[in-house]
């Protein structure tokens, strides 16, 4: 099976380029864009899941606080109205980059990413919201014989760590979720769930305004400096003159130029398929609705939606010169056509199912894969970003560190060298285009070399830029 098969194009002819979870006849009408020059305590850029839980954190603790938070397009277009909704209680993008970025402080680390997961269900039932909320843990799948051994060790240091997890031989996997290309795997139970994220975004967004903030979307941020002794936001209509800010721009430019050096957006890009009837359902299996991923360097992750549509991503990451971020890069028929066909190699009895929408978005990575923080015009200015396509969850303890450092408050968040310390900054062009291609290639030819790394994978674990998956 080939990605240039008439079939594979006929199962996409019909795609939206719209992310499936923005595509809703109830989504929320657009707020008011800013009006004229306004004044608050707090202003917040960004109506993502940081920004929209920075507001939400800010008048929870401090309800007379003046919370505005703008964004120049609307709420959930960006990263979080375009992932896969899954929200996994792990702060560092899991458990083996976090024990070997931050070895001596994991084990709390992995306490507060516990903690915030159980509030952001708690804030999910404290405010109503309705996001399709599955508590299901993710299973991780082996493909190739080497994976099956990695599941083995991965299950192990889980126990070590106190985390729930189950491993499977073929058979057991495949009872699970029935794939003929699965050799094994590991159910990573009560640290994960998924979630429609834009309806996560959008009920934020409602219980924020509910506590007072002001939300202004449409409201394109063009450049930041200081004023007296607060901060001056220039919009297109008007000025934002605030005591403090909070930043949470994801993969988009930053107001911040330094920060354009720890962050490289990579676009990554996602099916949706049509819903499944019930006999296709029982040709699968996965009645335990797990969120699921390979073990593989290049992988995919994919899962059930509440109507029983799959939606299959990841593997096929792009970088764009100089941190490319512009509409036309979200169309990429030849990465569709491979996603597409390798859905297919994955689920064969699945063959004649149509694909409804065909999206991408800009994931914010760094250099440690996990979020980084920073503060700016003498500590009136925070930041967080570098989530690496695992925010849903992490977003929420993220921008609570970003409030604890704009109000200059040391808290056991504060303290975590995580938190103090900033990832390796990427170099500039043509160095950067250069390396992520090499990174590229140099991890499919792991993946073809049961999984063993070569020269410049060593190198780049020797300098702490690695990556695995």
């Amino acid at each position: 099976m080939t990605s240039s098969e008439p079939w594979i194009d006929a199962a996409l002819a019909d795609a939206s380029p719209v992310p499936f979870w923005l595509d809703r006849t109830n989504r929320p009408e657009p707020r008011p864009p800013l009006a004229g020059d306004t004044a608050a305590d707090l202003a917040i850029v960004g109506g993502g899941f940081t920004g929209l839980w920075t507001a939400i954190h800010a008048k929870e603790e401090d309800p007379g606080r003046d919370v505005i938070l703008v964004d120049g397009e609307r709420i959930a277009f960006g990263g979080s109205g375009r992932n896969g909704g899954f929200c996994e209680a792990s702060l560092t993008h899991g458990l083996p980059n976090g024990i070997r970025r931050f070895p001596d402080e994991i084990d709390e680390i992995d306490r507060q990413g516990r903690a915030s997961f159980d509030g952001l269900r708690d804030t999910l039932e404290r405010y109503d919201i309705d996001c399709d909320w599955e508590p299901t843990g993710t299973l991780m799948v082996a493909r190739e014989p080497h994976e099956v051994q990695w599941c083995a060790h991965a299950v192990e240091r889980a126990a070590a760590h106190g985390h729930e997890s189950v491993l499977f031989d073929e058979e057991a996997v495949r009872a699970e979720v029935g794939s003929p290309t699965y050799l094994g795997g590991m159910w990573i139970k009560g640290l994960g769930a998924q979630v429609d994220p834009a309806r996560l975004a959008w009920g934020l967004a409602e219980a924020a305004a509910g506590l007072g903030v002001r939300i202004h979307e449409s409201t394109p941020v063009h450049a930041m400096s200081p004023e007296g002794d607060g901060v001056s936001l220039a919009t297109e209509r008007g000025r934002v003159n605030a005591r403090r800010v909070v930043l949470g721009t994801n993969a988009f430019p930053p107001l911040v130029r330094r920060m354009r050096r720890y962050v490289v957006p990579v676009y990554d890009y996602v099916l949706m398929t049509e819903p499944l009837s019930e006999a296709q359902m029982d040709a699968i299996g996965w009645r335990n609705r797990q969120g699921l991923a390979d073990m593989g360097n290049q992988f995919h992750y994919y899962r059930l939606t509440r109507d029983d549509r799959i939606l299959w991503g990841g593997y096929d990451a792009i970088y764009h010169w100089h941190n490319g971020v512009r509409p036309e890069l979200e169309r990429r028929p030849q990465t569709y056509r491979l996603l597409a066909s390798q859905f297919f190699q994955t689920f064969p009895q699945l063959h004649g199912v149509r694909f409804t929408h065909a999206w991408a978005g800009a994931i914010d990575t760094c250099s440690r894969f996990c979020v980084f923080f920073g503060i700016e015009v003498d500590g009136r200015v925070a930041y967080a970003a570098g989530y690496t396509g695992l925010g849903v969850g992490a977003t929420r303890w993220g921008a609570r560190v970003a409030l604890d450092l704009v109000d200059g408050r040391a808290t056991e968040r504060t303290r975590l060298r995580m938190v103090q310390k900033k990832p390796l900054p990427f170099p500039p062009e043509p160095l950067r285009s250069a390396g992520v291609w090499l990174t590229r290639r140099a991890l499919a030819r792991a993946d073809r070399r049961q999984g063993r790394r070569g020269p410049w994978l060593r190198l780049l674990d020797a300098v702490g830029l690695g990556f695995d998956s």
